[in-house]
């Protein structure tokens, strides 16, 4: 315990050291310029035999030795020291007075070369030994007083939020690898990012500009399709991705065991595209895949209808469209089961409309409010009901639209074992309100084709998912891993998703994936996203001063690994995250902090050797516009054909009625 008495002995004691350095310098001085001692008369005989004795014992032979003794003992002094801190103290002041005091006190010998009388010498001897011993001294006090905490060396905190991350590559025939640097304690080691489960589903989120397409999804493209994986590729700015994807299987052609086809869906550059229909009738086992392909186009045409599902003026409309689509699936076995016909069928008055419709027994139910408005003249009502979902679909007649749904280049069922293929559909930004819908029925019709059993593995990726809408994307990440279909959604914020899927999607979304990896987010995101990563033990320290002493005190807290206000200034290439790992494979340290590493010249290098995209058909103007024609054709002859049966089935049964009420008249008479 620090009481009065003890700090008196210690002052007691570092005065004795410090009285004893200082009689060993001025025995030595004594010793060595005696004679300008004796020219002054400062000498004694008892003093001299002192001294003669003390020489004896070898303290004062040669000019170092005595100096070394001194500073010695001096240094002892200062070690038990116990100034007042202060922060202000410069450590070069401290550093230019230590070594200017060692300097003079070791050159001080030079003055016996000099030529000139013996007091000079010994005075100028003196004067500089003094000099530097006293500078030694002052530099020795300062450093006393020198807090040797160092709290303002990492201001904000980064050495201290820094943890262990996996350094060990843990690489399978599903994962995807991604090398990394991070720093640990004030160093840079090397770690790897190992997704070894990508059917747990994987987020990418990060702000336009974090790397989420250069540094993540460009290695999920090649990787998975170097490790034979088929794939469904949503590429927002068509053919950013596109073009990965494509060389990339041009140079992964062995790892196949039948080699995937590739196909390409956009509709700016019709003669680099294929033509496939979405509501192929094949693959629209029942009733339920109608209704679930009209619910994708309403709500992905209407994206404020998602927050409101289950209202009057929502459900009708899509009811409507499920009619539609499911009698045309029935009729002729689906010949005419496109959207393009779906959309001009249901452009056509509702006096025919609803005669034809009413001959399917299964739309019977789904009709019935439709056909009751109409014939009670509730005019209102039925436009409410119908009109939106009309004016919804009009937004797709155009075209080129019409040419590429109502073709059937390739099915949907992309992780097919006997014709696997790998399929890419670009989106355009500046189109985003009328592709948007088509591509999401698209996906749609792929999740459900997919998610089956004894497929071969796949790889769904959706790049900027919220620009998109398929309904129960939860159910897809907790049933298709299984089925070993790997999901990766890409965002840029948690705001973003709750705008486009609602607020309770959104949270179902960003909580049931297993793997997530983000850039430079902020607000909610980055804090869902901090507590999400956990927390750390770290260490605080604190310094209190006083006018006797100083007092340091450290300790430890649970704290955030990764605070929000970190994850909002990560830079390009920087990612925070957590990854999912599997029975087969554990991974105790499952969150990360690092830099991605990409050998940026190689990457150039690759994508200056791209080769373009093919050319599928050399397209006119007049092949689109007749493939637009027929269409209306078709669906103008459905009408007249199904009413001239419809009227010929009327008068079949009014003939029959009439011979019978004949016959039951002549029986009569």
């Amino acid at each position: 315990m620090q009481t009065g008495e003890d700090t008196q002995g210690l002052r007691k004691i570092i005065e004795f050291t410090r009285l004893i350095s200082i009689f060993i310098l001025a025995i030595h001085f004594y010793y060595t310029c005696y004679q300008a001692f004796h020219a002054f008369g400062w000498t004694a005989p008892i003093v001299d035999r002192i001294v003669l004795n003390i020489a004896k014992t070898g303290i004062c032979k040669g000019i170092w030795r005595p100096k070394l003794y001194a500073l010695l003992f001096l240094l002892i002094s200062l070690v038990g020291a116990r100034g007042k801190k202060e922060e202000k103290i410069d450590k070069r002041a401290i550093a230019a007075y230590l070594i200017t005091g060692c300097l003079l006190s070791f050159i001080s010998q030079f003055s016996f070369d000099f030529n000139t009388s013996t007091t000079i010498i010994a005075g100028c001897y003196i004067g500089l030994t003094v000099t530097g011993y006293l500078l030694i001294l002052t530099g020795g006090t300062l450093l006393s007083r020198l807090i040797k905490v160092g709290l303002q060396d990492d201001i904000f905190n980064a050495e201290n939020e820094t943890f262990p991350q996996e350094e060990r590559l843990l690489e399978n025939e599903y994962s995807i690898n991604l090398p990394a640097l991070y720093h640990l304690k004030g160093k840079v080691r090397k770690s790897w990012i190992n997704f070894i489960n990508p059917f747990r589903g994987l987020l990418v989120i990060g702000t336009p500009g974090a790397g989420k397409s250069y540094f993540v999804i460009r290695h999920i493209i090649t990787q998975h399709i170097s490790k034979g994986f088929t794939m469904f590729l949503y590429d927002f700015k068509y053919d950013d991705l596109t073009k990965i994807a494509y060389n990339t299987l041009l140079k992964n052609q062995k790892g196949y065991k039948i080699l995937p086809k590739f196909y390409m869906i956009n509709f700016d550059d019709l003669s680099r595209t294929h033509r496939c229909n979405p509501l192929d009738p094949h693959s629209m086992e029942d009733i339920t895949d109608a209704t679930e392909a009209a619910r994708t186009i309403m709500l992905g045409l209407n994206r404020d209808w998602i927050k409101k599902q289950g209202d009057f003026f929502v459900e009708s409309p899509i009811n409507f469209l499920t009619a539609i689509i499911w009698y045309l699936r029935k009729y002729q076995d689906g010949k005419y089961c496109t959207l393009p016909h779906v959309i001009e069928l249901m452009q056509a008055d509702y006096d025919p409309l609803f005669a034809i419709l009413s001959e399917q027994e299964e739309i019977k139910v789904l009709i019935n409010p439709f056909v009751s408005a109409f014939k009670n003249n509730a005019k209102e009502q039925l436009e409410g009901q119908i009109a939106s979902a009309k004016i919804g679909l009009a937004r797709l007649s155009s075209p080129q639209l019409y040419y590429v749904l109502s073709g059937n280049d390739f099915t949907l069922d992309v992780n097919n074992p006997d014709k696997p293929k790998i399929v890419c559909i670009g989106n355009n930004p500046q189109k985003l309100q009328i592709y948007g819908a088509v591509l999401s029925l698209y996906i749609s019709r792929v999740i459900k084709l997919v998610n089956r059993k004894n497929q071969q593995k796949c790889s769904l990726l959706f790049d900027e998912f919220p620009t998109i809408y398929f309904n129960n994307i939860d159910s897809l990440i907790a049933t298709a891993r299984s089925n070993k279909v790997a999901t990766t959604l890409a965002v840029q914020d948690y705001s973003q998703l709750k705008k486009d899927y609602g607020h309770d999607q959104a949270e179902v979304i960003m909580n049931i994936v297993g793997n997530v990896v983000s850039g430079q987010v902020s607000g909610e995101t980055a804090k869902q996203l901090s507590e999400r990563f956990g927390k750390i033990v770290q260490e605080r320290q604190s310094v209190s001063i006083n006018s006797d002493d100083t007092s340091t005190s450290k300790s430890t807290q649970l704290d955030y690994a990764v605070p929000a206000s970190k994850i909002a200034s990560l830079s390009s290439g920087q990612f925070v995250g957590m990854v999912a790992d599997d029975p087969d494979n554990k991974i105790a340290l499952k969150v990360f902090h690092n830099e991605i590493q990409n050998d940026h010249e190689a990457l150039k290098k690759e994508e200056q050797n791209f080769k373009p995209m093919p050319v599928i058909k050399n397209m006119t103007t007049e092949i689109i516009e007749e493939n637009y024609l027929r269409i209306k054709e078709d669906v103008r002859k459905l009408i007249v054909d199904e009413l001239q049966m419809i009227e010929s089935a009327q008068a079949d049964i009014a003939e029959t009625e009439q011979n019978q009420s004949d016959e039951s008249t002549s029986v009569s008479m």
